[in-house]
């Protein structure tokens, strides 16, 4: 799939019209102006590993520093768009970690509205830290909401194997009044999976690896745009990083618009997509 990349600032021209000359758009530039220039209602779902708030500067960008107000007035008006651009059976996904998650959870219920919340779903790892006053804090937060109560969301897509206990249990489980009788688990071929989740972070000696410092593997992306997409529609990540969401959109057949303010985050995004992993 050959792909398209713009390094301009003109953001006039449409979702669809952007989509028509190639199914994966990546944009170098203000995701705040990408946004403001996308029709209403023309997006299937989003997904963000937004700034995380750590104040770090990592070279190629600087993050966000952990001030409540700065916070608020970055993302804001950007969630304020992103409801806009997304359908009404659309959902969105945007990742972070214990630094800002409570900020984020009330903007995120004041713009989307608390009933639309779906899911907190935790993603586990484990990396060596050596800080001895505290827990060691190996996991992200990825707060998913809908836009409307008539969202997608295909649980055959994300079904995992039972436990063989689970599997022992499921079939001959207790009964009060009969014992233990035969009673096979579902045949829908597994469970849906939990709201944890336990992926490993990418190894130096990673084929997926893409000498990106907040790569997120592909594996975990995957089922979200399985869970919340069918194929030909459109996925946008308004801080694409790596273009992991890129590359599973375009293993997936789904349509993909994204950028980034890092030129870096481009280029090794136009590897993967033109035959990297």
């Amino acid at each position: 799939m050959e792909t398209q990349f713009n390094n301009s600032t003109n953001v006039e021209d449409s979702t669809s019209a952007r989509l028509t000359q190639n199914p994966c758009y990546v944009q170098c530039g203000d995701n705040l102006e990408l946004l403001k220039s996308q029709p209403n209602e023309s997006v299937n779902m989003i997904y963000c590993d937004i700034l995380y708030g750590t104040g770090r500067n990592f070279g190629d960008y600087q993050d966000l520093k952990p001030i409540r107000s700065e916070i608020e007035s970055h993302y804001l008006p950007r969630l304020i768009e992103m409801k806009r651009v997304l359908k009404q059976n659309g959902s969105i996904y945007l990742q972070m970690d214990y630094r800002i998650n409570h900020w984020m959870r009330i903007l995120m219920d004041d713009v989307f509205g608390y009933d639309n919340f779906v899911n907190e779903i935790i993603w586990c790892y484990t990396m060596p830290n050596n800080n001895k006053r505290r827990f060691n804090a190996k996991h992200d937060n990825i707060f998913l909401y809908s836009k409307s109560k008539d969202y997608i969301f295909n649980w055959q897509s994300v079904l995992t194997d039972y436990s063989e206990s689970s599997k022992e249990r499921g079939r001959y489980g207790s009964n009060s009044m009969m014992g233990k009788a035969d009673s096979p688990l579902s045949k829908n071929g597994g469970k849906i999976m939990e709201d944890w989740m336990v992926i490993h972070t990418l190894k130096g000696n990673s084929k997926e690896y893409a000498k990106y410092p907040t790569q997120k593997p592909k594996e975990l992306i995957r089922r979200f745009v399985l869970a919340s997409t069918n194929e030909g529609d459109v996925v946008a990540d308004y801080y694409s990083g790596s273009g992991t969401t890129a590359k599973v959109c375009q293993e997936l057949n789904r349509k993909f618009i994204g950028c980034d303010l890092n030129p870096k985050a481009i280029e090794i995004t136009k590897a993967r997509l033109n035959g990297g992993q």
